[in-house]
């Protein structure tokens, strides 16, 4: 008898219907898994027929062939444990039902429990995109899954409280989706940034239009604290951007039961030891890296020139793209990347270039190896470069607290609010990412703007990318002034951004 029960797999993070079928024939007892499977599929034999027996059941001694089709495609993980399970039960008569409109996915335990698996949510919409109308999945992962608002979701602890469903002794409830939170709550804010008015301004700016930042300056002037509540004064993550967001944390192992949903923007900070293969994703299992962790939300890269320059230089193609393509020798993904890169370098290998206290002890050759271990196209793609000084006393010693980040927020917003209007419908998030043609459009310039620009072109010898920034921030600033035209104010001060490099 064969029988066949529908489960999902993934490829990156997008889901295809696989087809789960068992086979039980005459010969010497044998438990074969075919169609491409690696090392954890093929051990779920073990945990398969161990559950099987420690659950009250008969384990069939015949030669068992179970194949996961389509069989050219690598299957990965150990979400088939119960498809393969309920497979080899249904084709042994154990137990009965209409599997056609069901999906299946869960790690088993030996005794029996059914254990959290990574993808659950990039698998519920596949499920639903296949249109099947049921997904089983454990229950660590049953509030994830109903976020695909698709398929009716069912979570079970146990394959007893599963098979109990099936033969409709007792019903598993319909598990729900988690609300998003409208208010997110942070440790960190603004209010305790004593000084650095001119680097808090940077901040804002970067956040009213997404733009790449870098901060140059000492050690102990405040670029870490700046970077870290850089997250407090941006936007509320939109449903799709969450939802996006929790696909790319769910396929990485890092949502679990009380955290079924990413609801704040991703902060993301890796150690300046980091590979190049942890930041754009891949390894053995093509998993998302830290550039796609930190979609919709924030990389910070502090020491930036200590990373090393090979890894520094693979973040520019995905700054670009906003998504990264991996290649293996094992296939092919393609992950989401739009991220903030925010990043901290101080001026010089000991970090007192420049300073009044005359305590650098590097020579010029020095100095100028340490900054261009970042080459000259990874800065080109750096919207923002502000100097940070380091905090005099009276700022320090002061009382009274800065402005907070809910009142930075509330004009970053306002800001954001005449870009979502400006590119509705566009798919445009925000000015950082307009594409040429939406530059031309709404980056119109006046006489005098267009002659202050094109001496700064010639002076400075800059490049189309640059002249596209130099453009773009200055609709930012325009846009946190309320301003519909871009002035030569917001020119100037779009050009000393730029100049800081």
């Amino acid at each position: 008898m064969v029988s066949r029960i529908w489960t999902v797999g993934l490829n990156g993070i997008e889901g295809y219907k696989i087809s789960c079928e068992c086979d039980l024939s005459g010969g010497l007892p044998a438990f074969d898994i075919v169609g491409l499977p690696d090392a954890a599929v093929k051990e779920s034999r073990e945990r398969v027929r161990s559950a099987i027996k420690n659950c009250g059941f008969e384990f069939p001694m015949r030669r068992i062939t179970v194949n996961l089709a389509p069989a050219d495609t690598r299957k990965e993980g150990a979400l088939y444990d119960l498809p393969i399970l309920l497979s080899v039960l249904a084709a042994s008569g154990q137990i009965d039902g209409d599997f056609s409109d069901c999906v299946f996915l869960g790690e088993l335990a030996l005794n029996g429990d059914l254990r959290g698996v990574n993808g659950a949510l990039p698998c519920a919409i596949a499920a639903g995109r296949s249109g099947l109308s049921k997904i089983f999945v454990p229950a660590d992962n049953a509030a994830e899954a109903a976020l695909a608002k698709g398929p009716a979701v069912y979570g079970a602890a146990t394959l007893a409280e599963l098979v109990a469903d099936i033969r409709r002794e007792a019903a598993l409830p319909q598990a729900s989706a988690p609300t998003l939170t409208s208010e997110v709550c942070y440790p960190v804010d603004f209010s305790e940034v004593r000084g650095q008015e001119n680097a808090k301004r940077a901040m804002e700016v970067a956040a009213a239009g997404g733009h790449n930042l870098l901060m140059n300056g000492p050690p102990g002037s405040g670029k870490s604290m700046l970077a870290r509540r850089l997250p407090t004064i941006l936007p509320e993550m939109t449903l799709e951007e969450s939802l996006q967001a929790t696909m790319l944390y769910s396929v990485a192992g890092l949502t679990d039961r009380s955290r079924p949903m990413i609801t704040e923007r991703p902060f993301r900070a890796p150690h300046h030891t980091s590979t190049a293969v942890s930041l754009i994703g891949g390894g053995r299992d093509l998993h998302p890296g830290e550039i796609s962790l930190a979609h919709n939300g924030v990389l910070f890269l502090d020491e930036f020139p200590e990373f090393p320059r090979h890894t520094i230089d693979v973040l520019r193609q995905p700054l670009e793209d906003g998504c990264v393509t991996v290649s293996r020798a094992t296939g092919t993904v393609t992950f989401p990347c739009r991220f903030m890169l925010v990043a901290a370098m101080n001026p010089c290998r000991c970090g007192w270039y420049g300073h009044p206290s005359g305590r650098c002890r590097c020579n010029q050759a020095q100095v100028e190896a340490y900054a261009g271990k970042i080459s000259g196209p990874m800065l080109d793609r750096i919207d923002i470069c502000t100097n940070v000084r380091e905090v005099a006393f009276t700022d320090l010693s002061a009382q009274k607290p800065g402005e907070s980040s809910a009142a930075i927020r509330a004009r970053v917003n306002a800001a954001r609010e005449i870009q979502r209007q400006r590119f509705a419908a566009t798919g445009i998030l925000c000015n950082a990412h307009m594409p040429a043609a939406a530059i031309e459009q709404h980056c119109v310039l006046g006489g005098d703007e267009q002659a202050m620009i094109r001496r700064a072109f010639d002076r400075f010898g800059m490049s189309a990318r640059s002249y596209h920034k130099i453009l773009k921030l200055s609709r930012t600033i325009a846009d946190l002034a309320a301003s519909v035209r871009i002035t030569c104010a917001h020119i100037a001060e779009a050009l000393q951004y730029r100049n800081a490099q």
